[in-house]
């Protein structure tokens, strides 16, 4: 039994991290709650052991990284992600990495985090270096990385690698004269870091530590002092913003990615309220410092939406009012057709919210709110916990500072399909136009005249098929996880293994690559190793298609059966049907090359009639 002071506790964190509010902690708060939590972790995991997920993170530093872990641990946990950490000694980056005896290959983590330091760099440009000597030094040392990457990549294929960029020194050698100079400290570093990524491999993320440092204040990211006396060169004052962002990262790379931005109208993209002061009396005035600041958060918008974020409206209004300024006023940035969803009306948010998640078929978890009202956040806040909400001022001059440093769009890849994405989703209103003027569904599949091809995976889709894998989380069978450079072994050993990528497209646009499928060959039969698919795309009968293409792969090596697996999770029971519906049979215990699967397992012969393969309704 538990007693009065751990239930107590135990409330708090609860509270902690469903209001997400570790981010307004100072450091040596959270170090506190993070040694407290440790105790109380086992007990946290088995209360939300269908939404937490369990993954092995290592880190090997210049510096001493204790602290560091045990914060990044407890923002890992509040993103729904318990870490399992190995922790080398400090000092120890090229041990670690090139000895193969060394305890991080027996680790075998599904993240490396490299965490070097400008004191690293033992050899720097002499006076008057020329530009070609220079040079050779940034390649020479760059080089020491890439042999690192190198060997990380063929001893832990299934590892994703996240490295720190040198933060330039606080110091200058040369004074103000170092910016002058190419030769100067603080440009060779700069050069380092251009040339590091210049030559990034696919299963390398950098995390830009010197605009981190910059972002604190040079001053407060270090602390000389403590670094003399116990070797951590991050000062303690800056582990909470640092590890904040680095659990974003590895957070989005599991999946727990931010998607769409739903935003409130009224002294949010606008000063005052328009159904009050009607379109001359709202301020988005380019000559007025108030009205500046909300075109500028306009703009801010704009830009991430071009990067692929989704955005949607959700205003207490009436609706024709609300698209009043959209429609007519000259100085607005944002328009309707940037917004995949609109909704105004005067019904709670929170229910809103849920409506906009059901009609971009998107989780509630993927969604941001953005309200200047703090009692509509706090609103959302209690009834939909899984929606990040961004805590801001009245004042719209600090908007973009306020979304951009929540950091929730900080994602691991861009790729073009990420860049249309919003245009794929705003295009769905004629779609869902032309559906209404339809009373048979498949009728109305038709119409779209959609157009899917399947192929096999190329260099140049390679990294949006890899993307795919890794942020899917609907239709997603298996939900493993994979870096590039796993993907391109598996494209270097064909006779194991069959990558096949769909492309889809309709009257309205193209959706680019909406699905991924790994086939894996064991001698006679063949296991869907993954299969996921753009949440975009569902109800369009593609999973037909695919299964067709499936059957084409197993024929081809000769094999005559497939099997495939559903791995539960608490996102993926849209899919969990999906091979019984297709018409295989369910085994209630399986084994694959003498390992038993774990989920449940699926089987069925190529040859049997009761497959479900029909496209009829494609081009």
């Amino acid at each position: 039994m538990l007693n009065e002071k751990t239930k107590k506790r135990i409330e708090h964190f609860e509270i902690v991290f469903q209001e997400r509010s570790l981010t307004k902690l100072a450091s040596n708060e959270l170090m506190n709650l993070a040694n407290s939590f440790s105790k109380l972790e086992k007990f946290f995991q088995e209360k939300h052991t269908d939404t937490i997920i369990s993954k092995k993170i290592a880190i090997v530093s210049s510096s001493t990284s204790y602290f560091f872990k045990q914060i990044l641990k407890l923002f890992l946990f509040q993103d729904g992600i318990t870490a399992i950490f190995y922790e080398a000694d400090y000092g120890s980056i090229f041990e670690q990495i090139m000895n193969e005896q060394s305890e991080l290959y027996s680790f075998a983590p599904e993240v490396l985090l490299i965490l070097p330091d400008y004191r690293d760099v033992k050899d720097s440009p002499l006076l008057f270096s020329s530009y070609d000597e220079i040079e050779a030094l940034v390649n020479s040392h760059c080089l020491i990385y890439q042999n690192l990457w190198s060997r990380i990549t063929t001893r832990l294929k299934h590892c994703q690698i996240f490295h720190g960029l040198y933060v330039i020194p606080h110091f200058r050698t040369m004074g103000a004269l170092d910016g002058n100079y190419i030769f100067s400290s603080q440009n060779y570093f700069r050069l380092i870091n251009l040339e590091l990524i210049k030559n990034r491999p696919t299963n390398v993320v950098f995390i830009d530590f010197d605009y981190h440092a910059s972002n604190i204040g040079k001053l407060k990211w270090f602390d000389d002092s403590q670094y003399f006396q116990s070797k951590q060169t991050i000062s303690f004052d800056a582990l909470g913003e640092i590890c904040y962002a680095v659990s974003r990262l590895i957070s989005s790379y599991f999946g727990k990615l931010k998607k769409c931005l739903v935003l409130d109208l009224d002294n949010t993209l606008w000063g005052g309220v328009i159904g009050d002061d009607g379109l001359e009396g709202i301020n988005i005035d380019s000559h007025n410092p108030e009205g500046e600041a909300y075109l500028a958060f306009q703009s801010y918008i704009k830009s991430l939406k071009a990067r692929g974020v989704i955005l949607a409206v959700c205003s207490k209004n009436e609706e024709n009012i609300a698209k009043i300024p959209f429609k007519e006023h000259q100085e607005m940035v944002l328009k309707l057709e940037d917004f995949s969803c609109f909704i105004a009306n005067w019904n709670d948010k929170s229910h809103n919210i849920r409506n906009i998640a059901i009609e971009l078929n998107i989780g509630i978890d993927s969604i941001v709110f953005f309200d200047d009202n703090p009692a509509e956040r706090a609103i959302v806040t209690k009834f939909l916990p899984e929606v990040e909400v961004i805590d801001t001022t009245e004042d719209p001059a600090m908007y973009i500072s306020a979304l951009d440093q929540a950091r929730c769009f900080d994602w691991v890849q861009l790729t073009n399909e990420d860049v249309n994405r919003s245009d794929t989703y705003a295009k769905n209103k004629h779609r869902i136009k032309l559906q209404e003027s339809f009373i048979d569904y498949d009728e109305y599949l038709k119409s779209l005249n959609m157009k899917a091809v399947v192929g096999s995976v190329s260099s140049i889709d390679q990294t949006r098929f890899t993307q795919l894998i890794n942020k899917t989380n609907q239709f997603n069978l298996r939900t493993k996880r994979y870096p590039e450079s796993t993907i391109n072994d598996m494209l270097s050993n064909l006779d194991k293994f069959n990558l096949l990528q769909i492309t889809f497209e309709d009257k309205f646009g193209s959706y680019g690559l909406i699905s991924s499928i790994i086939l894996e060959r064991f001698i006679d039969k063949v296991f869907i190793n993954t299969w996921v698919m753009s949440c975009r795309v569902f109800k369009r009968g593609i999973e037909h298609l695919a299964l067709s293409s499936i059957i084409d792969a197993v024929t081809n090596w000769g094999c005559d059966e497939i099997v495939g697996e559903y791995i539960k999770t608490p996102k993926n029971g849209t899919v969990k049907n999906l091979y019984n519906d297709l018409g295989f049979n369910y085994k209630k215990q399986y084994s694959l090359d003498n390992q038993i699967l774990a989920g449940d397992i699926y089987c069925q012969s190529i040859k049997s009639d009761k497959l479900q393969t029909q496209n009829h309704i494609y081009s």
